[in-house]
């Protein structure tokens, strides 16, 4: 028996031809190196070092950033722990129910989403406007 011609085979998913891909060559299987031809020089733009004042000012913008988040998250774990001291230190407060559900239960898991949307909202507000000042200041 005699093998049959590559013609003969059925396409297989890794020989189908993608559309576009027509006029590249069939994959031979051997790595191939890809390097300029020698004798040619590469266009490389080099930048020079950043001035001390820009520096200064890219520093200045990420400790205010930093200082902002640090005091958001804060402030958020401040309004958390604080419903939970309430919660613990007031007992009465579990006799109240809104649709027969205890008023803790409510408070922690309802009422932490609007903390979570007002610093959210107070942080992308402050933050933008750090970086307003920055720009200004980089012109």
């Amino acid at each position: 028996m005699s093998d049959p011609a590559p013609g003969d085979l059925p396409p297989s998913p890794e020989t189908t031809v993608a559309p576009g891909d027509e006029m590249l060559p069939p994959p031979t299987g051997n790595r191939v190196r890809v390097s300029a031809p020698a004798g040619t020089m590469l266009n490389i733009v080099r930048r020079s070092a950043p001035a001390a004042a820009d520096t200064f000012y890219v520093h200045s913008l990420i400790r205010s950033q930093l200082r902002l988040a640090v005091s958001v998250a804060l402030g958020f774990l401040l309004l958390l722990v604080g419903m939970a001291v309430m919660v613990v230190a007031w007992p009465q407060i579990n006799n109240i129910r809104l649709a027969t559900i205890p008023l803790p239960w409510w408070l922690l898991g309802v009422g932490v989403y609007p903390l979570i949307m007002l610093s959210a909202i107070l942080f992308t507000k402050a933050a933008a406007r750090n970086e307003a000042k920055y720009r200004s200041i980089a012109k």
